[in-house]
């Protein structure tokens, strides 16, 4: 799984601001093997094993980056998959997207890192009658546990610093926003 992000050029080094307000020295940008229909599928690919075993009504994958990894994910578990976005800075269904009461939902994503992402979503579909059973994502990069089962490809250890006590802001690195979240 490394190799495939080395290979999509996915795996980055240098200073980046997260969307947690953490700053890292390394960041995986998925969009960069996601671009790459047969890469996808292989990295996907042991997310989709595990998940055949769940009972799974909808995917949904939060704009912008799981908005493909539900796509194949369903295309690989022939399930239908939809996405949320972000309106006015808060989570919602549009697009004429829909859920029902008591529908086993799987959250998407292509970095789990705090979480937050995923939570926001989870208290939206379950507003809305739906179950939360799981969050299937390419990369773990958790440092705490999460209140739903976490299925990932990989696990992904990175160097993560508050804003305040970064090695790398003391070095006056030049610090890059690579995700799609607005910062507050």
């Amino acid at each position: 799984m490394i190799e495939l992000l080395k290979q999509t050029d996915a795996l980055l080094e240098g200073h980046f601001l997260l969307s947690s307000g953490k700053h890292s020295n390394r960041y995986v940008q998925c969009a960069r093997i996601l671009r790459y229909p047969d890469k996808a599928e292989a990295i996907l690919k042991p997310v989709a094993e595990k998940l055949k075993e769940m009972k799974i009504d909808l995917l949904v994958g939060p704009a912008m980056g799981g908005i493909l990894v539900a796509y194949e994910l369903g295309r690989q578990l022939g399930i239908e998959a939809i996405f949320t976005e972000r309106v006015d800075n808060i989570m919602a269904l549009r697009r004429g997207f829909e859920v029902s009461e008591g529908m086993n939902i799987v959250i998407c994503e292509d970095v789990v890192t705090t979480g937050k992402s995923s939570m926001e979503v989870k208290a939206l579909l379950e507003s809305m009658g739906a179950k939360v059973i799981a969050i299937a994502s390419i990369i773990d990069r958790t440092n705490e546990e999460l209140e739903l089962p976490l299925i990932s490809s990989l696990r992904v250890e990175i160097d993560t610093f508050d804003s305040d006590d970064c090695p790398l802001c003391e070095q006056g690195t030049p610090v890059v926003k690579p995700g799609s979240r607005k910062m507050d």
